[in-house]
């Protein structure tokens, strides 16, 4: 089987928005294979991090949190073998390991993560503003 891209406008044209869209870059670092896709969101009352990670199980992941840095963590385990022979394949990850810094606003204690539909959700709760501030009592 192969993937046909059917495109109306010339040739020309999809090179020069794809080059513009890229930076000069090859492509291959924005996608290579090795990161998953990484949506963050900020909203009323939490920051979300939403990575696609298809094919995956929740047992799979590590996350760890140091000194405001939220890192989260695949790897395959070993002796786990492919018994398909794939033709083509582009959503395959082998291993990452994705980091993200936290704000000093979040409350780093409640974090949590669901896996559902090949996205791993991570729900980071703000602190309530009392908490971000302290009245201290002069004696």
């Amino acid at each position: 089987m192969t993937i046909i891209r059917w495109h109306k406008r010339p040739i020309l044209s999809n090179t020069m928005d794809d080059m513009f869209e890229r930076g000069f870059n090859t492509g291959f670092e924005r996608n290579c294979g090795c990161m998953p896709a990484t949506n963050i969101l900020e909203k009323e009352k939490v920051f979300e991090i939403q990575l696609a990670v298809p094919g995956m199980k929740k047992e799979d992941f590590k996350m760890e949190m140091e000194e405001n840095v939220l890192s989260v963590t695949f790897e395959k385990k070993a002796g786990e073998k492919e018994e398909e022979t794939y033709l083509r394949r582009e959503f395959d990850i082998d291993e990452f390991t994705r980091s993200f810094s936290i704000p000093k606003t979040a409350d780093v204690e409640n974090i949590k993560a669901s896996y559902e539909n090949g996205i791993l959700y991570i729900t980071v709760p703000k602190m309530d503003k009392a908490r971000l501030s302290k009245q201290i009592k002069v004696s």
